[in-house]
């Protein structure tokens, strides 16, 4: 069954988002109203325009009857044309804000940690925000024949009385009977939403990773898990569409019924004078084209749209629900001491996957230019993930000034540590405000600054200034000038500790020797994993990983002292890259702007 409280939930963020924008909804109920009229007076007018006017031998003034209802029409037509704009001042905001909230609370669920990225985030930050959208424009456009049904009872009573009397039981009992089975339409739409999120999250990584799939001839095991929640999904969608069946017994009971009632009576009415044939005329249009069509959106809408938007909507506010998280004075650093130190650290993939870290012990002191090599695979960007909290080890722990990074508040980690990976990611935007996404109060001169000693000063008048709009996915700027606008990005920071996982390795050499020189300049402690030798020579200290242990020196101590060191140095020396026509080899036998694989 479906909680309840989730669906109240949304409805509650519904009703807080409306009350947000007060003016948009004051003037939908406005032109909503006057959109309402024709079902109040049509049957009052009609009744008037027969008994008044064609009965009593004066067409004219049954006419002029009937002019008034065309003219209530056409206004009411006036005010549909008004409707649409400040339906569009609701719902698009309304959607900005679930997008935004929906991806927040996804970054930050990651960020700490909570729960994975997966496709049930995407779903819900397109498909489900999209369905809030349309339901929440399409419910409070037509909510109006809500009311409808109320309205064209309240005229038939104007009307007669007495053939009210016979018809409001019925429609009392059609909405009673239909509310009664609302709370199941609830418990298995919310089924259809939720097998939904999980046939996504089984079919995106099988679609993101079909080559493996089918390399390893696994098509019919990753058939079976995704066959397995497309039937759940197709099951509970059967189960809500039975459900919805109900349907047509309210349809019968409020709108067939009255109908029926009314032409059975109508004989007896009019021959003992308690209605004339205008009475009755009136009372056919109220009950036909007035009741009818209120009572089927009420029943139609009302268990797809209402049911589903209360769901969704419920769901999403589950999702952005914010977590408790510590306060930003908690494990508060040391005022001047940023150095790192590693205590038994270990991690793994999986818990039957063999450590990638394993009891790895080191110290690396504030202010220190360290390098970091080791063969490929041996754990050297899952140290870098470890030392900036981005994951948790299974063993030992991690020490930022003194203190265990785990301990420390998260905002004040991605303060104090920055990390720059090797797809460097540019945000659509201008420049400037893709250079002080850490610094949002960096001045004009300390944005230059920084775009100077890093090396982005050509760049960015190449883009057209600070200014200039960057579009989303970035797909003008090439991979080695999305890395200068991210290392520009970092140097403006106020992070005292900075790693770069191959975040230089798209720049030619001289580019990354100015871009680390910077680094070096800026203060603070910077670690570099070294994809050319020419790095490890630049750095004050290097570190070499095997997989257990790291031995920390300098280039020449460990020359001597590290067989694996010197192995590495000299691959990197004899492994010699042909530099294409009109480059020119480096010292370290790569071609400029070479990427080593």
């Amino acid at each position: 069954m479906a909680e309840p409280s989730s669906v109240q939930a949304g409805f509650a963020l519904l009703r807080k988002r409306l009350r947000a924008n007060r003016y948009a909804m004051r003037k939908l109920i406005i032109w909503s109203s006057l959109e309402a009229a024709p079902p109040l007076v049509s049957g009052l007018l009609v009744a008037a325009a027969i008994d008044r006017g064609f009965l009593a031998g004066r067409p004219d003034l049954g006419l002029v009857w009937l002019s008034v209802l065309a003219a209530v029409h056409c206004l009411a037509a006036v005010a549909t044309r008004r409707v649409y704009p400040w339906l569009a001042e609701i719902v698009e905001p309304l959607r900005d804000y679930l997008v935004t909230a929906l991806v927040t609370a996804t970054v930050r669920r990651a960020v700490a940690q909570l729960a994975p990225l997966d496709g049930a985030s995407v779903a819900q930050s397109t498909d489900q925000v999209d369905s809030v959208r349309n339901l929440a424009a399409s419910v409070l456009r037509n909510a109006r024949q809500f009311l409808t049904a109320l309205v064209a009872v309240a005229g038939l009573a104007l009307l007669s009385p007495l053939i009210a009397v016979v018809v409001a039981p019925m429609v009392a009992l059609a909405v009673f009977g239909f509310l009664r089975v609302l709370r199941t339409l609830v418990a298995r739409q919310r089924e259809v939403v939720l097998t939904g999120e999980l046939v996504t999250r089984e079919a995106e990584p099988v679609i993101d990773a079909i080559r493996d799939v089918v390399a390893c001839g696994a098509q019919g095991r990753a058939a079976t898990a995704v066959a397995a929640a497309v039937h759940q999904n197709a099951r509970a969608a059967r189960a809500y569409a039975l459900t919805r069946v109900a349907r047509v017994l309210v349809l019968a009971v409020g709108v067939h019924l009255p109908l029926l009632a009314l032409l059975l009576l109508s004989p007896w009415l009019v021959a003992h004078g308690a209605a004339t044939a205008g009475v009755v005329g009136g009372a056919v249009v109220y009950l036909a084209h007035q009741l009818d069509p209120a009572m089927r959106f009420l029943v139609n809408a009302g268990s797809t749209w209402l049911v589903a938007l209360g769901v969704v909507l419920g769901r999403l506010a589950e999702v952005t629900r914010r977590d408790p998280v510590p306060p930003e004075t908690g494990g508060a650093l040391p005022v001047m001491a940023r150095d790192i130190r590693a205590e038994g650290l270990r991690f793994a993939y999986s818990p039957h996957a063999a450590p990638v870290v394993d009891g790895l012990d080191f110290a690396i002191a504030d202010g220190t230019h360290l390098a970091v090599v080791g063969p490929s695979g041996v754990g050297k960007s899952t140290l870098a993930d470890l030392i900036t909290g981005i994951a948790r080890p299974q063993g030992g722990r991690v020490l930022l000034g003194g203190v265990d990074i785990a301990e420390v508040a998260d905002v004040v980690l991605r303060r104090e540590i920055a990390l720059i990976p090797q797809e460097a990611y540019v945000f659509a935007g201008t420049v400037r405000d893709n250079l002080t996404v850490l610094n949002p109060d960096a001045t004009r001169e300390e944005m230059e600054h920084a775009a100077h000693e890093v090396g982005a000063t050509a760049l960015i008048d190449r883009l057209g200034g600070w200014d200039a709009e960057i579009r989303a996915g970035a797909d003008t700027l090439s991979a080695g000038e999305r890395q200068l606008i991210a290392l520009t990005r970092v140097w403006l920071s106020p992070a005292r500790v900075v790693v770069l996982d191959e975040a230089t390795c798209h720049l030619d050499p001289e580019a990354e020797a100015r871009a680390e020189a910077a680094f070096q300049r800026r203060g603070g402690t910077l670690i570099v994993l070294a994809h050319r030798i020419s790095s490890a020579m630049r750095a004050q200290r290097v570190m070499v990983m095997d997989g257990e242990t790291a031995v920390i020196g300098t280039h020449e101590e460990l020359l001597t002292s590290s067989t694996l060191y010197a192995d590495l140095v000299g691959y990197w020396r004899g492994a010699t890259v042909p530099a294409p026509r009109g480059e020119s080899s480096t010292p370290d036998g790569t071609a400029a702007g070479a990427v080593r694989p």
